[in-house]
């Protein structure tokens, strides 16, 4: 038949490709207990929905009379498949192939990704396990020159970060570019153990005096919580299953709707527990999740960046059905201060509710930016007018639930406040420029001090100012919207939820 002789080639070159790296280095690969880049594949896409793209792309190998005798595939390899049923660009480092190092992996295939999945309006995951981009110094030997760096393609990767949703998954080593492309992403996962990320390795810190193994060097613990990257999870598959989570919160792509979930759980669901949840004692901590859980549609709290910026709780949610952006503050560190690296995670949550949509639901126990000399080393105030300007800066929108303390200009950012205001307080509201726990005795300190018993005095002003600060008369003079039953926090904000999606999509 016609063409039979080229169709065996491109089947005897696809069965090469195959082979990745070969037999020693793809085992290699699996006694570090790490999944080769093909099963990688396989398993992040839906059954059977991987359309490899630029497969037959690599370095042949050929005899005297110009036959392929082998061929080494490119160590990037990308394509489209379906995740959880929708149309998905995925792309992956093949480290059995020179070390999954950018400069063996022909850039035009990296490239393409990119673009193909702004242009065509596609989520993006990034399955990494690279090296890094420049190649060795042996190599420059080779080339018989150097060369001024540059980034061929990054442009789409700045343009993506605009357009549509973008996972990275850092699946073993990575350095320099590779480490570039996991964090150059709007959800960032590390496998603990497995994954190490670095600006430059070990062995090149080893020259400015530093000597340290992958793990302390660059581990996932080290990145997750300086807020490198968002999540470290156990193995390679839960890995994909964090991803396949996170998108599921997310439209196709920035301007378009995101997919509605189950909304079985009920609009008008109560939970008593709700009434227990804030203690009496304004010192006391309590559990903002716990809250979270009974607020938000059943098991649908999906955290994002746990061990940074711990006072603040940014997560995906569900309200009847619809993923909103949570932001929550966190009593039980710091007691909800906002510190630098809180301030850093808010901006960038926010930026990414703005960037694809997704209404805001601001629970709050804020008693203001973090103090003391640690926090003006950090530039505290910087940081915190920067997520300010963030939240002033959204378009998408927004509802707040005051559930207990708001104080000072953090206090002050938990909306907009020139827009409508969507909000609503809890009985165990508190707010106000300062708090007066600590306050009382230096605004009173002549009065206390001419008082025949200071303490009975004190003990006094106490009581009048505990009235003063009443939620109620805040809500007398319409400077709070509504003081309500901690039960009918769901009911209200699925109303919202609703409201919202109308607002900008209908």
């Amino acid at each position: 038949m016609a063409w039979d002789k080229e169709l065996a080639e491109k089947r005897k070159r696809e069965e090469l490709a195959e082979k990745m790296g070969g037999e020693e280095k793809v085992a290699r690969q699996h006694a570090r207990g790490k999944l080769d880049v093909r099963e990688r594949l396989r398993l992040m896409a839906d059954p059977g929905s991987f359309r490899e793209i630029g497969k037959l792309a690599g370095k042949g190998h050929y005899g005297a009379d110009g036959d392929l005798e082998d061929f080494t595939p490119a160590n990037f390899l990308f394509g489209k498949a379906k995740v959880e049923g929708r149309h998905t660009v995925l792309a992956a480092d093949d480290f059995t192939v020179r070390g999954g190092a950018a400069d063996a992996a022909i850039w035009r295939k990296a490239m393409l990704a990119e673009q193909m999945a702004h242009e065509w309006k596609l989520p993006l995951i990034r399955l990494i396990d690279g090296t890094g981009g420049g190649g060795s110094v042996k190599m420059l030997e080779d080339m018989g020159l150097t060369y001024v760096p540059y980034l061929p393609g990054w442009e789409h990767v700045v343009k993506n970060l605009d357009t549509v949703p973008v996972v990275s998954l850092a699946l073993g080593s990575v350095a320099g570019l590779g480490a570039a492309r996991v964090v150059a992403s709007h959800y960032s996962v590390m496998v603990r153990g497995m994954s190490h990320m670095f600006t430059a390795g070990p062995a090149v810190v080893a020259a400015i005096g530093e000597n340290h193994d992958k793990e302390a060097l660059g581990g996932a613990d080290i990145h997750a919580r300086n807020g490198a990257v968002d999540d470290v999870v156990e193995s390679e598959k839960d890995a994909f299953v964090a991803a396949r989570k996170f998108l599921s919160y997310l439209p196709q792509t920035a301007g378009r709707p995101a997919l509605r979930g189950d909304t079985s759980d009920g609009v008008e669901r109560r939970d008593e527990a709700l009434l227990d949840a804030v203690p009496e004692d304004r010192r006391a901590a309590y559990s903002m999740r716990k809250i979270l859980e009974s607020v938000f549609d059943r098991e649908s709290v999906f955290e994002i960046g746990k061990m940074w910026g711990q006072s603040a709780i940014t997560a995906l949610a569900r309200l009847d059905g619809w993923p909103v952006a949570v932001l929550a503050s966190n009593p039980s560190f710091m007691g909800g201060s906002w510190s630098a690296d809180a301030a850093r995670k808010i901006e960038r949550f926010v930026k990414l509710a703005n960037t694809f949509g997704l209404p805001v639901v601001h629970l709050v126990d804020n008693p203001g930016f973090m103090i003391g000399l640690e926090a003006e080393k950090a530039a505290t105030i910087r940081h915190g007018v920067d997520a300010l300007n963030g939240i002033y800066n959204s378009k998408v929108p927004w509802a707040t639930v005051i559930i207990r303390k708001a104080y000072g200009v953090a206090g002050a950012a938990m909306n907009n406040h020139t827009d409508f205001q969507y909000r609503f307080a809890w009985p165990s509201g508190d707010w106000g420029s300062l708090p007066l726990e600590g306050g009382i005795e230096v605004a009173y300190k002549s009065e206390l001090e001419k008082a025949e018993d200071p303490a009975a005095h004190l003990a006094a002003i106490k009581e009048r100012l505990d009235k003063v600060r009443s939620p109620f008369r805040t809500a007398e003079a319409f400077m709070v919207e509504d003081v309500i039953d901690p039960r009918e926090t769901r009911p209200l904000l699925c109303e919202f939820a609703n409201l919202a999606q109308e607002r900008m999509f209908e």
